[in-house]
């Protein structure tokens, strides 16, 4: 069994950002917002800020206390989309249980929603993607960069696609559909799951049950992209419990031929992908012809909207 590094995939699309961001007028400028100081996400932001920094996008602190009310942290965004440069907003999730997160996912510009959670966003994404000027979900968009990595024909590839969730399932089905992939879409209605999973030759798991895929229920050679993460109580790393994905990585190391590991797979790319995002919306603001802006506007008018 070989490893999907995903950490060298991201740092090779990182050197990438980094070359195209230089040749830009302007210094883009990436927003994560943080509400409270739930330990985890500081850390996660900390570090998704230190990344833009280092590929040459400028990191724009958003910290709001976790007593903000919905239509207070609403008006701060609408504020943040003025920003000069901005090219891009998120927000960090989870929210406190007393914010609308809908209302405050959607007040991000459409053409600023790097992470497509708004609504405008969403439906452009399921509708109408272009991979070469559209933005997509990072995850769903990091999964098929750890696929593409290993340069393979797909034709005639049994591919199964384990879980149907909002962030990283469904949009990688379309992902699939949007380059005519033909795939197995597994969900807790399915019927002979273990018949399906059995017979892949690649599958993408996304449920976040912990080591759920094990050895006896994958053939020989199989690849095994992991996007999901659980707790393991039963393996503390100091006073926390480790992370690890929907594969038994020590059950399946002697039949999967690639698995990308939890962590080290997927998650380095979402970030580098998240990042890309950015630089499509930098290298669109560039032109007001430019292609994202067009193709968002063409989503509108579609939708009978006024912008």
């Amino acid at each position: 069994m070989q490893i999907i590094d995903g950490k060298k995939i991201r740092d090779e699309i990182l050197a990438k950002i980094k070359r195209e961001v230089a040749t830009l007028p302007f210094t883009p400028v990436f927003c994560d917002v943080l509400v409270g100081e739930d330990p985890a996400s500081v850390q996660y932001v900390q570090m998704k800020a230190r990344t833009a920094e280092k590929v040459g996008i400028h990191f724009h602190k958003a910290i709001f206390p976790a007593p903000i009310s919905t239509s207070d942290l609403v008006k701060e965004i609408k504020t943040l989309n003025k920003v000069p440069n901005m090219c891009g907003i998120i927000i960090q999730l989870p929210l406190p249980g007393s914010i609308d997160k809908k209302a405050v996912l959607d007040s991000v510009e459409p053409d600023l929603d790097v992470d497509c959670l708004g609504a405008v966003a969403s439906e452009k994404f399921f509708n109408d993607y272009n991979s070469q000027t559209d933005l997509g979900y990072p995850a769903a968009l990091a999964c098929l960069a750890l696929l593409d990595s290993l340069r393979l024909d797909l034709k005639g590839k049994i591919i199964v696609l384990l879980g149907q969730g909002d962030l990283v399932g469904k949009p990688t089905a379309a992902l699939l559909r949007s380059r005519g992939i033909p795939y197995q879409p597994i969900t807790n209605e399915t019927e002979n799951k273990e018949y399906f999973l059995q017979r892949a030759d690649i599958i993408i798991s996304a449920i976040g049950k912990a080591k759920y895929i094990t050895g006896n229920m994958i053939k020989t050679g199989a690849i095994l992209i992991d996007a999901g993460t659980s707790e393991d109580v039963s393996a503390q790393l100091g006073d926390r419990p480790s992370i690890v994905g929907d594969v038994d990585l020590k059950s399946v190391k002697n039949v999967a031929s690639y698995v990308s590991p939890v962590p080290g797979g997927v998650g380095p790319v979402t970030v580098a992908m998240l990042l890309q995002n950015v630089l499509k919306v930098a290298k669109a603001k560039t032109s007001p012809l430019a292609p994202l802006q067009a193709s968002l506007e063409r989503g509108s008018q579609r939708r009978g909207e006024v912008n």
